[in-house]
């Protein structure tokens, strides 16, 4: 049976194969590989403080008392439930693969993440920052219109930044104006774009990035110094364009966000906003509605001469 102390190969070797079965069997993202095996090394750690030094010796008693001491250092909702998700993940895994007989997860009660609406910008606000980045264009060099076209692109397609960063330019047809993308779960989805997004990826494609792309670099959106452009540098970019604009701070999945939430006020169903967004589920879409519907309260509390 593994030994999870400090320091144990075995530990190193457990993890290791549980990681490439994350990415080869499920698909999963490095950056949630990441934080799947980040959250595995916590419980590991503290099982190990309790004297439970073995993989068979982590029972629902320490996974209880492991996600209490994070109750109790006021650690997010968001947090603890995507730590449980990560070991019901890695215990099912194990009892698959041998390692374990029993899942001491199966009697684990689901903790779940606080539902917060997401943050949406108002159309005028999409607007202001969007004419911004295009008059910033075409005052300034190829980071400016690169800028320009990675958030005209995020707002047309609703896109994650990772998938867009992602793109390379033979999965942009602007012809047919569509994006190629490959989402989560390595599911691959073809998303329509509008006109201003078009008129942006051509200027962008034309003559910017020529002056940007390094030798045999085929990432649609590049970065100052010849390479693919990182979701870091594409973050501080949506940054910078809100800054300028002067609305509200904005994060790269605000516009996703905000795309999604346009479409369904303009009389997108929801079915085609899922799809086109790469939900999974049904109700991770529906959230948009909420945020339709709170935003026609407002309206009607500021308008209405009855409310």
């Amino acid at each position: 049976m593994a030994q999870i102390e400090e320091g144990a190969a075995d530990r190193a070797r457990l993890l290791s194969d549980f990681a490439l079965h994350l990415k080869a069997g499920r698909g999963l993202s490095e950056h949630t590989v990441r934080a799947y095996l980040g959250d595995l090394e916590s419980l590991f750690d503290h099982a190990v403080r309790l004297g439970h030094g073995r993989l068979d010796q982590i029972d629902l008693m320490v996974l209880r008392s492991w996600l209490g001491a994070m109750v109790a250092a006021s650690r997010s909702r968001a947090t603890i439930a995507r730590r449980s998700a990560a070991a019901r993940t890695f215990f099912a895994w194990s009892v698959h693969t041998g390692r374990l007989a029993v899942d001491p997860t199966t009697r684990l009660a689901n903790a779940r993440a606080a539902r917060t609406l997401p943050t949406v910008l108002g159309q005028e606000a999409v607007a202001e920052l969007l004419d911004t980045a295009r008059l910033a264009a075409q005052d300034g060099g190829p980071v400016q219109v690169r800028d320009w076209t990675l958030a005209e692109l995020l707002y047309a397609s609703g896109v994650r930044v990772g998938e867009l960063c992602g793109a390379d330019v033979s999965d942009l047809d602007l012809d047919q104006r569509t994006l190629r993308v490959l989402g989560k779960g390595r599911k691959e989805r073809v998303v329509p774009i509008g006109l201003p997004a078009v008129r942006a990826a051509q200027t962008w494609l034309g003559s910017a990035r020529p002056a940007l792309a390094g030798a045999g670099c085929a990432a649609l959106l590049v970065g100052s110094r010849g390479g693919r452009l990182d979701q870091r540098q594409a973050r501080a970019a949506v940054h910078r364009l809100a800054a300028a604009a002067g609305v509200d701070d904005v994060a790269p999945h605000a516009l996703r966000h905000s795309a999604a939430t346009h479409l369904l006020e303009g009389g997108s169903d929801l079915r085609s906003v899922q799809e086109m967004l790469g939900h999974a589920s049904l109700a991770t879409t529906q959230r948009y509605t909420h945020v339709s519907a709170e935003r026609l309260r407002s309206a009607f509390d500021l308008a209405h001469p009855r409310a």
